[in-house]
């Protein structure tokens, strides 16, 4: 059985909707949906809850139910005021529909209707996922909060059920899932409160047992424990606890520029330029360390945008990579790889031939494999035909995009100048 409430401050009584058997809701403005909000702010198909697992289980353990948020609004969808394009809701999640839209609450009963695998009053569990034994740890419940905040505005606790305790943190919610690991918000009750809410990374059991995972997950360790820059997420700690590895860090509040895009559409040239100015800061701190680190990943989904300053933060250093040691794993997204590193060859210079696809992708909101097109001998980037794109940043990212490195710009600093002479 799910609920959602529509949590309206002016309503005495608040409208629900109840879904016992349902296995798909559709939520948006249009009358075809089964929760029709008829807000400006909401898409007519704004989002849709999934229901994904089975109410039992094919060898009569517990079942495993749980409800897929899939957001389809061109104004995105919040939970708990994080930004979601995709991922799995727990019970008494708040749910917002675009940043200032209604919020929902959704509740998720553990008393599942009988099934044919199941008897009559048979009684069946809800296990949101990675919390197999969520604890029922109740939240603070002083009132007065301001809908959607996490803490207590009297007492800094968690408005949040606690589900889950690794050593002193105290698990939220889990923010995504990958063929790596999970990753978790968590409350750190020993931080500042101001920094109390961490991102913890934890590895998963699988991926524990290949000794090139474990490098990737132990060198991101390394490398952030190192780093000490504000486009940089700060290391925090890094632990095994129940033969598992964790990795905590900064939470950073804001939009990874790939989910920037499809929500909202390509930016404004000069924005564009400006935050692959601020990201050439970052890279050129990267490559300047001693001995300099190369990221390999640079990409939209890895460049994040925080909500408060609108500045570029990097994401993702489980590719990080220093110079002088051997050729290894082919690491770097397709699109925007550099063809000596897909080779297993990196230099800096491949962070930097990143900017180039990754210009093209914000100012068109396409993949640039559309504009990578054979020129003479070699394939390139061709965006003449591009009209968001001015003739000097075409020359910008042509240079930056040469198929061999000594082409390129060389530094970060270097292709930073070129980028600003754009503006």
């Amino acid at each position: 059985m799910v609920t959602l409430t529509l949590l309206d401050p002016s309503s005495t009584s608040p409208q629900q909707w109840n879904f016992p058997r349902a296995s798909t809701i559709r939520i948006g403005r249009a009358p075809d949906n089964d929760v029709v909000l008829n807000d400006g702010m909401v898409s007519r198909h704004h989002l849709e809850l999934r229901r994904v697992g089975n109410s039992s289980s094919s060898n009569g353990g517990t079942p495993s139910v749980q409800w897929l948020l899939v957001n389809q609004g061109t104004n995105g969808t919040f939970v708990n005021g994080i930004l979601v394009s995709q991922g799995v809701v727990s019970d008494d999640s708040l749910i917002q529909l675009a940043r200032g839209g209604p919020v929902l609450k959704f509740q998720s009963s553990q008393e599942e209707p009988a099934t044919l695998s199941q008897k009559p009053g048979e009684r069946a569990h809800s296990s949101p996922l990675p919390q197999p034994a969520a604890s029922s740890e109740a939240a603070c419940s002083h009132a007065g909060n301001p809908l959607g905040n996490l803490f207590c505005i009297h007492c800094g606790q968690p408005l949040v059920k606690i589900h889950r305790h690794i050593r002193q943190y105290q698990v939220l919610r889990t923010l995504g899932q990958g063929g790596m690991g999970t990753t978790y918000l968590a409350w750190d009750p020993e931080r500042p409160r101001g920094a109390a809410l961490v991102v913890l990374k934890e590895m998963n059991a699988d991926m524990a047992q290949n000794s090139k995972a474990r490098e990737l997950f132990e060198r991101e360790a390394r490398t952030l424990k190192t780093l000490h820059h504000s486009g940089i997420p700060q290391y925090y700690d890094f632990f095994v606890e129940g033969g598992k590895k964790y990795l905590a860090m900064e939470l950073i509040q804001g939009e990874d520029l790939e989910k920037r895009i499809y929500l909202k559409g390509p930016v404004h040239l000069k924005q564009a330029i400006e935050w692959m100015i601020q990201a050439c800061d970052i890279l050129g701190y990267i490559h300047s360390q001693d001995p300099p680190l190369i990221h390999r990943d640079i990409k939209p989904a890895n460049l994040m945008v925080r909500f408060r300053d609108n500045q570029v933060v990097v994401l993702d250093f489980g590719a990080v990579k220093e110079i002088g040691t051997p050729p290894g794993t082919r690491i770097g997204a397709p699109d925007y790889s550099a063809p000596e590193q897909d080779r297993g060859q990196p230099v800096t210079q491949s962070d930097l031939y990143a900017i180039g696809p990754t210009l093209i992708f914000l100012l068109s909101g396409e993949s640039p494999q559309k504009f990578y097109k054979r020129r003479g001998m070699a394939y390139r980037f061709n965006v003449e035909g591009m009209p968001t794109i001015t003739p000097q940043l075409r020359i910008v990212i042509e240079k930056v995009t040469e198929p061999r490195p000594s082409d390129r710009y060389q530094t970060a600093k270097e292709l930073s100048q070129a980028l600003t002479a754009c503006l």
